[in-house]
């Protein structure tokens, strides 16, 4: 039985699940109140060694935690579409892990398609302790009731891959295979991601070279479909600042092979925070620093009495690469309680390629 909480988007965040239940805006607290404080949990600090399979499970000592996975996709008939795969962790309060109904864990789902003229999207709530949702490393299975991403008996812990990822939908159902023949890539500081200025962290790994094939369903219309997927790892304990509302993230996949992470969180002050990371077919990265990176939204498109920047130039000399990203889907609302824009664009400029654009706050 799932727990129908009204809840929120990519942070599934500090405090959401209070500011959820009491109707009160997370907007003071950052988006969903993922600038709340973090104490009593783990802190996130420089020099942490990463170790699989272990850190492809929950970090039950941190606040908040995600696995996320987004596909860009195309049918025999070159109709593009996107999928969207989330399981979120929240702990309630920090402490020692508590027993059956007493856990304070709480875990939300969140799944979508997405093609030119449809978005879909669907929402799924689970309490620790149960056995409705939750991450396994061996063998290797995070799941909230039937959505699952398993995986295969022969899945690399170095590479978190090959996985399957299956979820559905009143009117929309996905599987899809995912393998990888590359590592997984540390963001950041070898994997110590900054956030801001005065400390705010998380821990973030990526899977960007991940090859998809599957399926999608909308309308109980099957279609086969083939693509690129990237996957991400995030947890921490207060990932944004008190005076960052929101965030505007990109991955994208260059159709010349190179991988590019870019995120900037927005700034009440006006001095955003932008970071990026720029991964070479093998598996090489070069950190972007927030002075390098310029990110200028241009389309605006009106959702739910919302203005939201659909489309961005974005500019990085460092790498020589100026581009501009389009949404397949302007509409790739996700209405949850904290409601966020998320869907798949095209590039194209001094590099063209396909990805995904996710923006809170808004």
């Amino acid at each position: 039985m799932n727990d129908r909480f009204q809840i929120s988007r990519r942070g599934f965040a500090g405090g959401a699940l209070v500011l959820a239940l009491s109707r009160t805006p997370g907007v003071a607290q950052g988006f969903a109140g993922l600038g709340m404080s973090g104490e009593g949990f783990a802190p996130v600090v420089p020099g942490k060694t990463f170790a699989f399979p272990a850190d492809h499970g929950p970090h039950p000592d941190y606040r908040i935690e995600w696995w996320y996975v987004t596909a860009n996709l195309l049918d025999s008939a070159g109709m593009a579409y996107g999928a969207q795969w989330t399981l979120f962790r929240q702990a309630m309060h920090p402490g020692p892990q508590q027993e059956g109904w007493a856990n304070q864990q709480i875990w939300m789902g969140h799944a979508a398609v997405t093609r030119a003229d449809i978005h879909r999207f669907s929402e799924a709530f689970a309490r620790g302790g149960v056995g409705q949702a939750g991450v396994e490393t061996t063998p290797y299975r995070a799941w909230i009731d039937a959505w699952q991403m398993r995986g295969r008996d022969d899945m690399r812990d170095d590479r978190l891959a090959p996985i399957e990822i299956s979820a559905s939908g009143a009117d929309f159902a996905y599987a899809l295979r995912l393998d990888a023949d590359r590592a997984l890539v540390l963001q950041g500081e070898a994997g110590y991601s900054r956030k801001s200025e005065r400390g705010q962290a998380s821990y973030y790994f990526s899977q960007p070279y991940f090859k998809a094939t599957g399926s999608i369903t909308i309308d109980d219309r099957p279609v086969e479909v083939t693509g690129q997927a990237w996957l991400d790892r995030e947890w921490s304990s207060q990932p944004l600042a008190s005076g960052q509302t929101g965030w505007d993230w990109l991955s994208l996949h260059l159709n010349s092979g190179e991988k590019l992470m870019l995120f900037r969180l927005r700034q009440n002050d006006g001095n955003h925070y932008a970071s990026g990371n720029w991964i070479l077919p093998d598996g090489k990265t070069r950190r972007i620093a927030s002075t390098d990176i310029t990110m200028t939204p241009r389309n605006l498109t009106a959702i739910e009495g919302r203005k939201i920047p659909t489309s961005w130039d974005i500019a990085i000399p460092a790498l020589t690469l100026a581009i501009s990203c389009v949404p397949l889907n302007a509409k790739s609302w996700m209405g949850t309680s904290f409601p966020y824009w998320e869907g798949p664009i095209g590039f194209v400029g001094s590099h063209s390629g396909v990805g995904y654009l996710e923006m809170t706050g808004y």
